[in-house]
C-alpha cells in the first residue's frame, strides 16, 4: 500500500466512524476497538489508529485508561462550560463584526443565509450535510470579521468541533427554522452595524443550541 492508499484509507476510517458516532450507532462511551474496527471496515489498523486520532482532536473520541478509547460523552457541567466559554466569545465577535466586518464579508454572509434558507429544513441527507457546512463557513466569517487573529486562535480551541456537529445533526424542522432565522437576524444586525444587537442575537443562538445539546447526554 503506498502513502496516497494509506491517506485514502484513514480518511475513509474517519469518516465511517465518523458517521456512525453522529447517526448515534457508536454510542457516547463506547470503546472503539482498533481490530474490530478494521475488520468491519476492510482496512488494516493503522489507518483506523489514525481515524481515531483525528476524532479526539475534534472532541469526538476520548481516552480512557491505559491505551484505551471510547465515545465521548459530556457531563450536564462540562457541557454548560464549553457552551458559556463559547458564547462568550462569540458574542463579542459578533459585536466586533457589526464594527469592523468589510461589505465583502457581509455580502458573503448574506449569500450563505440565504442559502440556509433555501434548505431549510433539508430533506436529504445531503442536504444537512450543506446546512452543516454553512453553519461553520458562518461562524467563520463572523470570527474572522472581527480582525483578531487572536480571538481565532482561542474559539479554534474552545469550540468543541465535535459538540457543535452532534447536536446540529439532531436539530429538528423546528430548530433548523429558529437558527436560519437568527442567521438571518445576525446579518441585519452587522449590516446595521449594531454591535449590541448582533451580541444579543448570538447569545441567543448559542443558547438554543446548549439546550439542543443537553438533551443529548
Amino acid at each position: 500500500m503506498d502513502v496516497h492508499d494509506r491517506i485514502s484509507a484513514a480518511e475513509h476510517a474517519y469518516l465511517q466512524i465518523r458517521i456512525r458516532i453522529l447517526s448515534g450507532e457508536l454510542e457516547a462511551g463506547t470503546r472503539l476497538k482498533e481490530h474490530v474496527l478494521a475488520e468491519e471496515l476492510g482496512i488494516s489498523r493503522t489507518p483506523v489508529r489514525s481515524a481515531i486520532t483525528r476524532l479526539i482532536h475534534e472532541g469526538f473520541v476520548k481516552r480512557g485508561e491505559g491505551y484505551s478509547t471510547r465515545v465521548a460523552s459530556f457531563p450536564d457541567q462540562e457541557l454548560d462550560q464549553i457552551f458559556e466559554i463559547r458564547r462568550r466569545l462569540e458574542c463579542y465577535a459578533a459585536s466586533q463584526a457589526a464594527l469592523l466586518a468589510s461589505e465583502q464579508q457581509i455580502q458573503h454572509l448574506d449569500e450563505l443565509t440565504t442559502r440556509m434558507e433555501q434548505l431549510t429544513p433539508p430533506t436529504s441527507a445531503n442536504e444537512t450535510q450543506e446546512l452543516a457546512a454553512i453553519n461553520t463557513e458562518f461562524h467563520r466569517i463572523i470570527a474572522e470579521a472581527a480582525s483578531s487573529p487572536r480571538l481565532m486562535t482561542v474559539l479554534q480551541i474552545a469550540v468543541d468541533v465535535g459538540i457543535v456537529t452532534r447536536t446540529f445533526q439532531v436539530y429538528s424542522a423546528a430548530d433548523r427554522i429558529r437558527s436560519a432565522r437568527h442567521h438571518r437576524e445576525l446579518v441585519d444586525a452587522i449590516k446595521a452595524r449594531s454591535p449590541r444587537w448582533a451580541e444579543s442575537v448570538m447569545s441567543s443562538h448559542i443558547l438554543a443550541a446548549a439546550q439542543l445539546a443537553k438533551k443529548q447526554v
